[in-house]
């Protein structure tokens, strides 16, 4: 049984979504996909069509680039949620120039309320070097911010990096130990 909150972090290409979608198929629940990308280029639209198509059809997708609270608001209490993932949503809305405080409360505030357990996957961007630029400096600190409230709020919290997972706070379900 999944808790109601999990954060699986981890670097890019890291096996976090993968780990992530194992994770939530151990519940047996009915499964609720919340994608945040968008699909600006034919890389984007190619990665997008083959994630969807390793999922299967036993998900149910629900694009949500900047409105994950309103998504979760549809979501039954017998269901589980992957939310995939909090980086590209937090880009979107940096990009639209919202109101990222408020978009971040809005998150922490939905997930607290939703019924279902959810499962959120977000990069860790503060391993590497200092952005040269102050758009990617700015994104760095507030994904960090987002990270850490995530962490704070979330039951279970697991690393991935090369496709193991660490756990830095909480229990695995037994499936996965």
């Amino acid at each position: 049984m999944l808790p109601k909150l999990t954060l699986i972090i981890g670097a890019a290409a890291s096996g976090k979504s993968t780990f992530a979608e194992r994770l939530v198929t151990t519940t047996m629940r009915a499964r609720t996909y919340i994608a945040t990308a968008q699909a600006f280029d034919d890389e984007m639209r190619a990665k997008i069509t083959r994630h969807r198509d390793m999922r299967g059809s036993s998900w149910h997708t629900i694009e949500a680039p900047l409105n994950i609270p309103a998504a979760l608001q549809q979501i039954p209490a017998d269901h589980v949620v992957l939310i995939d993932c909090a980086t590209l949503w937090l880009s979107n809305h940096l990009l639209a120039e919202s109101d990222l405080q408020q978009a971040e409360t809005d998150l922490l505030n939905a997930l607290k309320t939703c019924p279902a357990p959810v499962a959120i996957v977000s990069n860790e961007v503060g391993a590497g070097v200092v952005p040269d630029n102050a758009l990617s400096r700015k994104f760095r600190e507030a994904q960090g911010r987002l990270n850490q409230h995530l962490a704070a709020q979330a039951d279970l919290v697991v690393t991935v990096i090369a496709g193991l997972p660490m756990v830095l706070k909480g229990t695995l379900p037994e499936a996965l130990e």
